[in-house]
């Protein structure tokens, strides 16, 4: 790809963007999709990159919370909860730290499944799930998504209420998932790369968060846990899959 030398390259997710980072410090690098990218290196503040790149981020901690928040609703009796996180990146323990501290005042007892390859998956998962009161938790991250059919896949097998970070989850079978309009990123993305091509540098443009969410929910897959979904959260959900 550099050799074409690119006026800008769009990198989506921290996998892609790590090793062009390493491979070039010149060509303006614009990314939709990035978890946490000043933990992870990527730029020296969100308010001024610094570097070659720049773009959105979709790691707003407070999001993880939701997510639990989210899981009850959906699915009251759950007092055992698995979060699939990715270990091998700041944002996987940050995410579970704040569900941790939250779990208490929902009666919720929290476990950690670690995401680094779908063998792991499995064994997390069949190993924990053991009772009608068991969730599931998929926090954002590379190997979640690369592994996201087996996830859907496991949960619907042990019949576990599941919450995940992305659409595309809920596409497939889950049950319901709230994160970031990767589309809406993508025209943000767009709109940063037209800036640099007119002469901006990425080091002055901000890394911004997201601004719109939205929460997708499957109601056959929840006709199958026999959960009923309350109309308040339908009222709230952008697509209902029924």
């Amino acid at each position: 790809m550099l050799a074409f030398a690119p006026d800008v390259i769009v990198a989506y997710g921290s996998s892609t963007v790590g090793p062009l980072l390493q491979a070039t410090r010149t060509i303006p690098i614009v990314f939709p999709v990035v978890g946490d990218p000043v933990a992870a290196g990527f730029i020296d503040s969100l308010a001024r990159p610094g570097g070659n790149a720049t773009g959105f981020m979709t790691t707003e901690y407070s999001m993880a919370g939701k997510l639990l928040e989210l899981l009850k609703q959906v699915a009251p009796r759950v007092t055992r909860l698995a979060v699939l996180r990715n270990s091998a990146t700041p944002t996987g323990p940050a995410q579970f730290g704040i569900i941790q501290a939250m779990a208490p005042s929902l009666r919720v007892e929290v476990s950690p499944i670690n995401v680094r390859d779908a063998a792991e998956i499995e064994q997390g998962i069949n190993a924990f799930a053991r009772s009608s009161n068991d969730g599931l938790i998929v926090t954002p991250g590379g190997p979640a998504a690369r592994h996201r059919d087996l996830i859907v896949a496991l949960a619907a097998r042990h019949n576990l209420p599941a919450v995940y970070f992305e659409r595309s989850f809920v596409d497939v079978g889950g049950l319901v998932s709230y994160g970031a309009d990767y589309l809406d990123q993508f025209r943000r993305t767009a709109g940063y790369v037209d800036r640099i091509l007119k002469g901006e540098k990425p080091a002055n443009l901000p890394v911004q968060a997201p601004t719109k969410y939205e929460l997708v929910i499957n109601l056959k897959t929840a006709k199958t846990l026999g959960l009923e979904v309350p109309q308040s959260l339908l009222a709230r959900a952008d697509e209902v899959i029924e």
